[in-house]
């Protein structure tokens, strides 16, 4: 088939072995390295179309490759190799710009810089990325959303940004913790808030949802406006403040 591609991991973590699985359903000749013994060995098991191979030999059996290395060890695993030309590199390794990996993987192209998330293994799942927005969607969209930023600069932004995600998880984790107490299952009460906030945020914009939440005097009005006063708004501007340094 003319849209299976020939493509290669080189640092198989956590997000880049995701990645694997959230493409290797598509047919792909995908060969990953085998520094990562253990994750490579599972992916190799999981997918006929998924083998291992040193960084080098990664390279000369793929068009398109991942990059998912450390960013302060890749140039010095990555000038021990040879790209070509004819290569597409896609990185997905924080801490290096697009333009620090172009440099790197000379004279390959780097076509893109990405920060997907685990959920991309099963797809749904957000995907940050900048640089060659086609190529991205040809291999993740639609079963994912990508969403192309227009420079380092937002993609420095959108890195902090995201960091929302932990501590919305942790309010979640301890309102279910105080539900827990008061209800005879709390497995179920933690689940119902789980699809509760997930189902609405994916609904609708948060300006709209936060107005459609504002009766004067319900709960959740009560609730958000006590935590505001508590400084919960500029906590987290002075949170992401600091992150973007």
């Amino acid at each position: 088939m003319s849209d299976i591609k020939r493509i290669g991991v080189i640092g198989t973590g956590v997000i880049t072995s995701a990645v694997v699985e959230g493409i290797a359903g598509d047919g792909h000749r995908i060969t990953v390295s085998e520094r990562s013994t253990e994750k490579a060995a599972r992916l190799a098991g999981m997918f006929e179309n998924v083998t291992i191979a040193d960084n080098q030999r990664v390279l000369d059996q793929s068009d398109i490759v991942f990059l998912g290395l450390m960013a302060e060890a890749a140039p010095a695993i990555l000038q021990e190799l040879t790209f070509r030309a004819d290569q597409a590199i896609i990185t997905v390794m924080a801490g290096a710009s697009l333009a620090e990996v172009a440099d790197m993987v000379a004279p390959a192209r780097a076509a893109a810089i990405m920060m997907p998330f685990p959920g991309v293994a099963r797809g749904g799942s957000p995907i940050m990325m900048q640089g060659d927005v086609a190529l991205v969607e040809s291999l993740f969209a639609p079963r994912n959303t990508v969403f192309a930023l227009k420079d380092a600069a937002e993609m420095q932004a959108y890195l902090c940004a995201q960091a929302v995600l932990s501590p919305a998880a942790r309010m979640v984790a301890d309102a279910a913790n105080w539900l827990a107490q008061r209800v005879d299952d709390p497995a179920q009460g933690e689940a119902f808030l789980r699809t509760l906030v997930a189902s609405s945020l994916a609904d609708q914009a948060t300006g709209p949802l936060i107005d459609a939440l504002n009766t004067p005097g319900g709960y959740n009005q009560r609730l958000r406006q006590h935590m505001e006063a508590a400084g919960m708004g500029r906590d987290l501007a002075e949170g992401l403040n600091k992150l973007e340094g």
